[in-house]
């Protein structure tokens, strides 16, 4: 198969962004789709990249000083009754277990959407004294969300994620631990993921059932639309009241704790394919990329060209890069359509004339440059380009988004705004008509509010603006 029959398998970034989403995530083995509606099977390549993302985050949790447990996928449905707003905003996502060892349970159990309330009803065991704050816990597990429409990654009924659950003694504390590990994500994300975000507030409407206040952090795929890429929750004393979190303080008085939550699933894959893929396939960042380095034999089988690859794939080994040979008998022009569809970040061309000159042919995959270098040293000069190649993807992205970032004082403004692609900047009053008017009208939502930004009028309504919020269209 020639490159152009290779191509045409993707759709059109630009013509049809939806397929070209799908195409991608299918054929370059992501994923596949599961027997039961809005389930995915995710493949070993899909995989890799979550490990690697688990990787990077699970050091940075540890570093601020959380443990990993792991806590029940049943939860009794009782629990989420005891915190209203909490239960209003998941009932119609709940899956829930009736019978079990072929008879009726007596108390129905939900399949975890989320585990504030079983957090809070251990806690409530595990907390009795200051002395035991705060307890700061991350769990790496599965969850699950009856949705009725779905997208591999992005929005699927069952899904991997971390969510973390802290208490504190004080309300100062677990503000401080919402915006830490906002700040943890948002640094993850631009120098693992190579993904410049936006962080701050979400609105009323937007924020997490149950919590006081919602943080999110934004992240404007290829097309213009945001992703949602995590959330850091600030759940005050809500949960602590629902489940008699309680401690003694060094005061002698009983007080109840106050929590946090905070996670990100594997849409931050969707949001890799979105943010950096074009229309040869997937282009990955080095930090999460399942391979770093790929190494395609020119000649094959001509004297030395294998042995001097497997030379050369030994010392990127030893420097600590993820290498891949192929040496398989598929021809160099499929290899190099292969591996530039999987995204794979440098590949190294090596051939007898190559060997000859004492130099190999490298090619990004971010740039599409081709670049010869010396074979002496290659192994070091690999690792720098590596790097260079993830600030650059980081760049790059960020110069996008930062050219699609326009400002409204209206709702026709607004609409003109998101329907060529950008996150639109405009006043708001904080009036829940309002937001619900720039919805109806564009499809836009509020993501989060454009912190250390003022607008005198609101987009909407024209009166005094509260906020400066931006808008856009999301998945």
């Amino acid at each position: 198969m020639g490159k152009e029959n290779f191509v045409e398998q993707i759709a059109d970034i630009e013509k049809d962004f939806p397929r070209w989403y799908t195409d991608v995530v299918i054929k370059t083995g992501l994923v596949d789709y599961g027997p039961v509606k809005g389930t995915m099977v995710i493949r070993p390549y899909g995989y890799a990249i979550w490990e690697n993302i688990q990787r990077e985050l699970d050091s940075r949790f540890k570093a601020t000083g959380h443990k990993n447990a792991y806590f029940p996928l049943l939860i009794p449905m009782s629990f989420f009754t005891k915190e209203a707003e909490h239960v209003e905003g998941f009932a119609p996502e709940v899956a829930v277990v009736t019978h079990a060892g072929g008879e009726e349970l007596a108390e129905p159990l939900a399949i975890r959407p989320t585990s504030e309330t079983i957090f809070g009803s251990m806690y409530s065991k595990w907390i009795q004294s200051y002395r035991d704050l705060p307890v700061l816990i991350n769990q790496w597990a599965n969850v699950m969300r009856w949705e009725k429409t779905t997208r591999p990654f992005l929005r699927t009924s069952e899904f991997l994620w971390q969510e973390g659950h802290t208490a504190h003694a004080d309300e100062a504390e677990a503000v401080e631990e919402t915006m830490k590990m906002l700040g943890v994500y948002k640094e993850f994300a631009e120098n693992c993921l190579a993904i410049p975000v936006i962080t701050g507030r979400k609105t009323e409407k937007e924020k997490f059932a149950g919590a006081v206040a919602t943080y999110g952090m934004e992240a404007m795929m290829k097309d213009g639309k945001s992703l949602q890429a995590g959330t850091s929750h600030y759940l005050g004393q809500n949960f602590a009241k629902a489940f008699d979190i309680k401690f003694l303080d060094k005061d002698g008085v009983q007080k109840l704790v106050y929590t946090s939550s905070w996670g990100v699933s594997t849409r931050l894959i969707g949001a890799l394919i979105m943010a950096h893929g074009d229309n040869r396939g997937l282009v990955l960042p080095p930090v999460v990329a399942p391979e770093q380095v790929v190494i395609v034999p020119i000649a094959s089988k001509k004297p030395g060209v294998l042995e001097k690859c497997e030379e050369v794939k030994t010392a990127l080994e030893r420097a600590g890069v993820r290498v891949i040979l192929d040496n398989t008998d598929n021809s160099p022009g499929w290899k190099f359509n292969e591996w530039e569809m999987k995204g794979v970040p440098l590949r190294i061309e090596l051939g007898p004339r190559d060997i000859e000159a004492g130099k190999a042919l490298v090619f990004r995959r971010d740039t599409l440059e081709k670049a010869e270098y010396s074979l002496d040293g290659l192994a070091s000069t690999i690792k720098e380009l590596l790097g260079t190649v993830q600030k650059d993807m980081l760049e790059s992205a960020r110069v996008r988004r930062d050219n699609r970032i326009v400002y409204a004082d209206s709702v026709k403004g607004i609409l003109d705004g998101v329907e060529n692609g950008n996150f639109v900047k405009a006043g708001w009053c904080g009036c829940r008509d309002c937001e619900d008017k720039v919805k109806a009208e564009t499809s836009a939502t509020a993501r989060v509010y454009a912190e250390g930004e003022h607008s005198e009028t609101c987009a909407v309504c024209g009166k005094k603006a509260e906020h400066t919020v931006i808008f856009a269209r999301a998945y």
